[in-house]
């Protein structure tokens, strides 16, 4: 958003940026030191998406992630910030059995990690839980098209909202805003697809591969920065080479540690006894 003076971004602003034009800017964060640097390159949300399963904990997808690995993780982005608006990503079976799951998982993630908004997959299925969210005084962002937590049943990593399955698309988005979410997450669909429901809702769209025509944009810091490897998707561009930085950095380390030249002098204690002294007198 343009409003960088912003004290803390808060949903009201989403809702403004939608009315204004102003394109909405995020990326996922798991620590406080990310989440500080975006916070101050003025990142307009910051999520803290169980992608944490791929990106920190090692798993082959998000399925494993549970609500007690990612309260620490919001906890630490949430101490990082001081404008940005945290989202806390619900995990698989947190949320799926009812309103009252869905609730106490809410709660969970207000109470513990200071977020200020949670989010969770599904349109139409998950609107029960999204307005038990809400009316609770808890702002909740959707999460439509692609929805990694239901990959097996969607068979992998496929567009969605092509063709015919572009008005489901639509009824789930138009379910996400009757329940009350603030914005709405488009995963992995034809950009005119995204435009179209764009256009249909009030509240702000924000793409993961969903084309230009949202109202804004999220993406996995690790996939944006070129820390992860492997597959990277289509739609990520990468700003920076932070896997070919930190390769550098751990060879030359590694290096001057076999070879003897680190530590040298600049970089150790000496025991200047008469230097201790004046410093005690000074104290």
């Amino acid at each position: 958003m343009a409003e960088q003076a912003l004290k803390r971004v808060r949903t009201r602003h989403f809702a403004r940026a939608k009315e204004q034009g102003i394109k909405i800017t995020g990326l996922t964060s798991y620590d406080v030191l990310t989440a500080q640097i975006f916070d101050e390159a003025g990142i307009d949300f910051l999520l803290v998406g169980d992608s944490a399963g791929n990106t920190v904990l090692g798993y082959d997808t998000t399925l494993p992630v549970t609500v007690d690995d990612l309260i620490p993780l919001t906890r630490g982005v949430v101490h990082g910030v001081k404008r940005a608006l945290v989202v806390a990503d619900m995990p698989f079976g947190s949320y799926e059995t009812g309103p009252d799951e869905a609730l106490h998982t809410a709660f969970r993630f207000m109470k513990e990690t200071g977020a200020h908004a949670v989010k969770l997959e599904g349109g139409v299925r998950s609107a029960e839980q999204i307005r038990r969210i809400v009316a609770a005084g808890i702002p909740v962002m959707g999460h439509i098209g692609f929805t990694p937590q239901s990959e097996h049943g969607l068979g992998g990593h496929v567009i969605q909202g092509r063709g015919e399955s572009a008005d489901a698309l639509l009824a789930d988005a138009k379910a996400v805003e009757e329940a009350g979410a603030f914005a709405v997450v488009l995963e992995m669909v034809p950009a005119e697809a995204a435009r179209r429901v764009t256009e249909a809702l009030s509240i702000p769209t924000i793409s993961v591969g969903g084309g230009p025509h949202c109202d804004g944009q999220l993406v996995v810091w690790t996939d944006w920065a070129g820390l992860s490897s492997g597959r990277i998707p289509k739609f990520v561009k990468q700003y920076a080479d932070l896997r070919s930085v930190l390769m550098d950095a751990a060879l030359a380390y590694r290096a001057d540690v076999e070879s003897g030249a680190y530590p040298d002098a600049d970089h150790s204690y000496e025991d200047d006894t008469a230097e201790q002294a004046l410093q005690e007198r000074a104290n």
